[in-house]
């Protein structure tokens, strides 16, 4: 059967609706995390119908140009992930009747900025204004972050907890939250000083905001007890080791007030947090044989243990998950797929 009937929905053939509902049923757990049953799944399958075929000619050229691929290869996604959440979210923020702050959680390579960009796309047929916010936007200027590493040389890199202006970010948030025109939202330049970065040219919104999709790598991380730090996993292997991820975790405490404004948290989890350095090996070489500067294995190696020595995923991603903060979580495999989803108060 596969996706034959996905490509029905783009045309006039209607016999698609009934493997589409036996398709939706036949998951349990999607059942429970969408609120489908056989009383609405009718109802449910024909609404992302119509949504699909709105969305789609917006999200082809999205796949087209930004994501150098064809549409067709990403229906199933489309269908399976991006629309129901995307109904979902507008459902929570019709709720909620204020602003909505939706968290999306994810390492490298878990396409975070994907999702959040093609559910911002979704969101706007649905006739919500959607503002995209990654924590990378919140850095802090580069020259602050300079004076930041003469105070503390183990900052090489930006990233980790202590980079980043809270302040701004809480006073973005509760400005959205009042309704408050314009909102000045800071944007990062990444390629800035060399690849050091900095802030760039502020976006001005002018119109009110209804919902916001907040991402990034620690996006919604909690400090864990200091004792989990006594036996910590690789690459968290010397005493140096092991003071830096305790300071990093002392660090998240004055992100917690930041964490309180999302309603929502989504985390996308590899099923090996490992995928990671893949993933971004992949990446540079991609990038290497496009023409463009990239790093070499030793370098991402070491680019990427330096996270995980500050904010380990087994230390503080899996408690996570498992815990109330987390609405949902979807499981991604080596090849970037969707593997299912899991709710943690279910």
């Amino acid at each position: 059967m596969g996706n034959d009937w996905l490509g029905k929905i783009l045309t006039t053939d209607t016999s698609w609706q009934v493997l589409a509902q036996g398709a939706e049923l036949a998951d349990p757990v999607r059942t429970k995390v969408f609120n489908i049953n056989s009383d609405n799944v009718a109802e449910v399958v024909q609404r992302r119908g119509d949504l699909l075929r709105l969305v789609f000619p917006d999200f082809s050229q999205f796949c087209q140009t930004s994501l150098k691929t064809q549409p067709q290869g990403m229906l199933r996604v489309l269908w399976d992930v991006w629309l129901p959440l995307g109904i979902q979210i507008a459902a929570q923020r019709q709720q909620l009747g204020k602003p909505f702050v939706q968290g999306i959680l994810g390492s490298q390579g878990t396409g975070k900025t994907t999702m959040s960009r093609i559910l911002g796309l979704i969101l706007q047929h649905l006739g919500y204004r959607t503002l995209s916010l990654s924590l990378d936007d919140l850095y802090k200027t580069y020259s602050d972050r300079l004076a930041l590493m003469q105070q503390d040389s183990r900052l090489v890199w930006r990233g980790p907890p202590g980079t980043h202006d809270i302040h701004l970010a809480l006073s973005v948030l509760d400005q959205i939250h009042q309704s408050k025109s314009p909102v000045i939202v800071p944007r990062f330049d990444k390629s800035a000083h060399g690849g050091a970065g900095d802030r760039t040219t502020s976006e001005i919104i002018t119109n009110p905001i209804d919902i916001v999709l907040f991402e990034g790598w620690f996006v919604g991380v909690k400090p864990i007890p200091p004792q989990a730090l006594l036996t910590p996993p690789p690459p968290i292997l010397t005493d140096v080791d092991r003071q830096f991820a305790s300071d990093m975790n002392n660090q998240l405490k004055d992100y917690l007030p930041l964490w309180e404004r999302l309603d929502s948290l989504i985390v996308l989890y590899p099923t090996d947090y490992r995928y990671s350095l893949a993933w971004r090996k992949q990446a540079e070489r991609q990038m290497i044989a496009a023409g463009k500067s990239g790093m070499t294995d030793a370098e991402i190696e070491e680019f990427v243990n330096y996270f995980w020595r500050s904010l380990h995923p087994e230390l503080f991603i899996n408690p996570l998950i498992q815990s109330s903060s987390v609405d949902l979580v979807i499981e991604i495999n080596a090849d970037h797929s969707f593997v299912k989803f899991r709710s943690p108060n279910s």
